[in-house]
This record gives structure tokens, sequence and C-alpha cells, in this order.
């Protein structure tokens, strides 16, 4: 079934938290609700679940409108960033806790408990307590808990933060697995880019309590609706520029030759490149054979491992970009594909 929100609003006293928000959730898609802290994202999880009262609009799954509805009516589940387990009750009890609170008979629940638990990879733990568990552990029994009673939509959040890195890195396949698998609607909230970039078929950025655009994790880093988006998923390098002709935009450090055909001639735009699309030039490349060259000063050199993220200082701007290179930094080469003209926002 599909989840839509309908001029969805949420407000706390005169703020206003989440801002009519209408949005459809498709029927077995992952999607994500991308935001800094405090835009508004886990206000709008939150009502969904019927955590918190919906001030203005609605909420609809299916034909049915569940926005008055409580929590355990709405035929939705929510897997808490803090897992919420029953710390007296041993896995397999926490695990069918929601099928018992529905009147489903003991046989019943012994069988869609140990299967949720199989899905999990927790089939061994059943007779083991929370605390003897690791964090992924708990977290595996929080996402059977959630999936046990076949919600119709599965609801996240921030479910990978309490993780450490490697942890988080097995946790996203399997979360993803189990949902493609249930082929549920899933929202799953998190400020984290690469956890919803990896995850999610569609994104939504969310700002200051409106979704600013959704797209899949390609587009969205790809085709970044405004300097907004860009600067917040992935890494973005943003000078202000002015188009000078269909093919050129000027801006601090030099002219870019780049597609500036769907702007005006003295238009003022955001002119976005990514790190990793900036190419170093070695000594014996030929500046000539390249697009859009520039000398500079390297100014940082930060080694991550597979790649090295640098800054150079070209006519007193910062440029960054990440590259494998090893040699020495001081000329580079943006192609003029890689340049992306956005709108200039006031703020």
């Amino acid at each position: 079934l599909d989840l839509e929100l309908v001029a969805t609003t949420k407000r706390y006293n005169e703020t206003v938290a989440v801002d009519a928000i209408d949005h459809t959730f498709k029927s077995g898609t992952y999607s994500c609700l991308l935001g800094p802290s405090g835009c508004g994202k886990s206000s709008t999880l939150r009502m969904i679940a019927g955590h918190e009262q919906v001030s203005d609009g609605d909420i609809l799954l299916g034909s049915a409108n569940i926005t008055d509805l409580p929590p355990a009516g709405r035929g939705t589940a929510m897997m808490f960033q803090n897992y919420a387990l029953f710390p007296h009750m041993t896995v397999l009890e926490n695990v069918a806790y929601p099928l018992r609170l529905r009147g489903v008979d003991q046989a019943e629940r012994f069988e869609r408990t140990s299967k949720a638990l199989g899905e999990v990879g927790l089939s061994s733990a059943t007779d083991r307590l929370p605390a003897t568990l690791s964090g992924g552990q708990q977290q595996r029994v929080a996402l059977a808990r959630a999936l046990v009673y076949q919600p119709k939509a599965l609801l996240l959040d921030e479910p990978l933060s309490a993780l450490d890195a490697s942890l988080r890195t097995e946790m996203r396949d399997l979360i993803t697995h189990v949902q493609r698998t249930a082929q549920i609607a899933t929202i799953h909230v998190t400020h984290d880019q690469e956890e919803a970039l990896s995850m999610a078929d569609r994104i939504a950025v969310v700002h200051r309590g409106e979704i600013l655009q959704v797209a899949s994790p390609k587009d969205l880093y790809d085709k970044p609706f405004n300097a907004t988006v860009a600067a917040f998923v992935g890494k973005a390098n943003l000078w202000i520029g002015d188009v000078m002709s269909s093919t050129c935009v000027r801006t601090e450090f030099g002219d870019i030759a780049c597609d500036a055909s769907d702007w005006g001639i003295g238009d003022r735009v955001n002119v976005m490149v990514r790190p990793e699309a900036i190419m170093p030039l070695t000594d014996d490349q030929n500046p000539e054979q390249a697009s859009n060259c520039f000398n500079g000063t390297l100014v940082q050199d930060r080694f991550l491992g597979a790649v090295r993220r640098y800054d150079l200082s070209v006519a007193g701007c910062v440029i960054t970009g990440e590259t494998g290179y090893r040699g020495s930094l001081s000329r580079i080469s943006i192609p003029s594909d890689s340049v992306r003209l956005l709108p200039l926002q006031d703020d």
C-alpha cells in the first residue's frame, strides 16, 4: 500500500516544524528522509507512526485515513533509535510481543516469531535476554519485532546511529535485504548522507520543515535542485558565478567553460563541481589538451586510504578535490561536463 502525506503539518506552539508536506511513499519502495537535526524529518516520522499529533493535514495508508488512529491501529511498525527492547523478556518474547497484543494464538506466534528471527540471523538466540546481546544483535531483534506482524509500512528512526562503522555497513545490507523481501513501504529517517545514498530507492531532502527535492540517489547526487541540496548530499564545491555566454561562466578564480544554455547572459548562479570530478594534471600532461585548467597552491592534503582529499588555493579561492593520484598537486582540470549551474539562493 502507498503511504501519502497530504498537507501534513506539525506545529509546536508558534514554531512550524513540518510545513504542509505533500508526498507519496510508494508501496515496496525504500525511502529516506534526509536532513540535518531540527529540520522536521523525525517529527514527520512520528506523525506517521501516531506518536505525534498532526496539527493540520492528513496521513493516508492505501485508502484508509490513519491521521487520528492510535499507533497500534495504523498498520505501521516503528523501529526506534534505542531499540526499546523489554529487558526482562527473552529475544523470543520481545519479538512475539506485538502478536500477543493482537491476540494471535500461541502456535502461530511461535511460528511467525521463529521465522522473523531466522530472517535476521538470530534463530540461536531465542532464550537470551537483551543485556547479553551486542548492539547489532539488539538491533536485529528490534527489526524482527517490527516486521513480525507484517505491517503495511515500516518506519525507521535513525536505526544505525548507535553502531560502529563496520557494523553499520553490515546492518545496512541486512535491513535493505529484509525490506526488499517483505516488499513494504519503508521510511527511514537519517542525517547520514552515505546511509541514505546506499540504502534508499528514493531520497527526500528535508530543510526547515519542507521537502526540497525527491529523487533517486544518483539523480539527487548528480542533479541537485539547488545549492542547499548539493551541499548536504555528498560534498560539493560551490562558487558564485556570472553567466558570460551559453558556454562560459565567470567565477572569482577565472572563467569556466560549461553548458550555460539554460541561463541568460548576466545571470548570477551557483556553480557546483563535485570534488571527485576535479582532475589533477601531472607534469607531463599538456594543459591545452584538458578543459578548465588552473594552477594553484596546495594548502591541505588529507590521506583517506583509497583517496586523498586536498585543498588547492587558486587565485585566493579554495578548490577541494578527491583523487587516488599520489603525485604532487599544483595543477587541476575541471571537465566542462562535470560543472552544474544552480539557482542563486537568498540564504
